[in-house]
């Protein structure tokens, strides 16, 4: 056969080639050696990249956003340690020596919280590997190592945003009773008093009295559909849908001891109220609402869920905990755990794993003062 030069299209000598490919370089290692193709090697790399793509296409869009995010605060320490050492270094050197310094740059000039250095080190790592780079297991290794102790400093810990706030019954009336109004600052120019819609009310009612009632996790919320909720003698069964890959679930809920926090008459009067003003009996069970009260049709995203928590949080005037979309997990929980319900039944209410750790420090929690270690001692 004759072979052509690519760059210039010119033809060279005739080379007998079976099943193998020349090296032509002069200055490349092995020139002039013929290269023997490996089918099995080939087929097994096609397929290896072909499993990147599509684990990566299933990936969920937040946790893609974060990792693009993680890798361009990759490009941002890149920047930042060509100006101090005058050279550039690729992006794809990820190396022990780039890793730990890439911790070093986010502890002290970024002072990033340790969990979220913990999150930049997978992302990077998630996304070198995708652009087809080598991430060395003992790169990895040795960013954690230099993180360790980082968690362990009380400064550095107090940089993160802290746990979700558990929620009282009287705090969670507080919520539901609230006036849904945000009135201005003292030094605001304009003078407008903001007030949340009656239908945007009930919406948040319902919503929050079911996440607690459920442990819903801002997501699951978000993707209930009307027919998920159903309503039976003894209350409500919730139809709580995979998300995240997490096991679809029933989570029974009974009627409430206070009308304002009843998850089964919060629902009734939301799910009125929205089929009143056109929305789909079969669509989504939580759909967003304008400052002007309109409905819309789409349903309401997973931060919507989490801010609406959080704003009845805040017009009850219950400042100085964190309390978000997160924070009615614990509540089940630590309120469950405080009245003596099984520990089996919180754990597959909230869908946790039997061996989940945040699960069972929400049942320490709950369990604090029960046979405390100063009860009965004569103090």
């Amino acid at each position: 056969m004759t072979a052509v030069d690519e760059e210039y299209g010119t033809e060279l000598e005739p080379v007998e080639v079976l099943d193998a490919e020349l090296v032509e370089d002069a200055d490349a290692p092995g020139a002039g050696e013929v290269a023997v193709h490996d089918p099995v090697d080939a087929v097994l790399k096609a397929l290896d990249a072909d499993a990147e793509e599509h684990l990566n296409n299933i990936r969920p869009k937040k946790t893609k956003d974060g990792y693009a995010r993680d890798w361009e605060i990759w490009g941002e320490f890149h920047d930042w340690l060509a100006e101090r050492t005058g050279t550039r270094l690729p992006l794809s050197k990820v190396t022990v020596g780039t890793f730990v310094s890439f911790v070093t740059y986010l502890d002290q000039v970024v002072e990033a919280p340790p969990n979220t250095i913990e999150r930049r080190i997978t992302g990077v790592t998630s996304e070198a590997r995708r652009h087809g780079y080598t991430v060395p297991k003992e790169a990895t290794e040795a960013a954690r190592r230099a993180l360790k102790p980082l968690r362990l400093d009380k400064k550095r810990q107090k940089r993160g945003r802290g746990k979700a706030a558990s929620l009282s019954p009287a705090d969670l009336r507080a919520m539901a009773e609230a006036p849904h109004e945000r009135q201005p600052q003292p030094t605001a120019r304009r003078r407008t008093v903001y007030r949340v819609p009656e239908l945007a009310r009930l919406r948040d009612q319902a919503l929050n009295a079911i996440k607690v009632a459920v442990a819903g996790r801002n997501e699951e919320m978000s993707e209930l559909d009307d027919p998920d909720i159903k309503v039976v003698d003894e209350g409500l069964i919730v139809s709580v849908p995979s998300v995240k890959g997490r096991p679809e679930r029933k989570a029974p809920v009974t009627y409430g001891e206070n009308r304002s926090t009843c998850p089964v008459r919060c629902w009734q009067a939301y799910r009125a109220a929205k089929l009143a003003v056109g929305a789909d009996p079969d669509g989504p069970a939580f759909l967003p609402v304008d400052q002007w009260g309109h409905q819309g049709t789409k349903r309401l995203s997973p931060d919507g869920v989490g801010r609406a928590l959080a704003r009845s949080a805040k017009y009850a005037g219950l400042t100085g905990r964190r309390i978000t979309g997160h924070s009615a997990r614990r509540t089940l929980v630590t309120l469950g755990i405080k009245n003596r319900k099984r520990v089996d039944k919180l754990r597959r209410q909230g869908g946790w794993s039997a061996n989940s750790p945040v699960f069972w420090e929400y049942v320490d929690e709950g369990e604090a003062f029960e046979d405390a270690a100063t009860e009965g001692i004569g103090l």
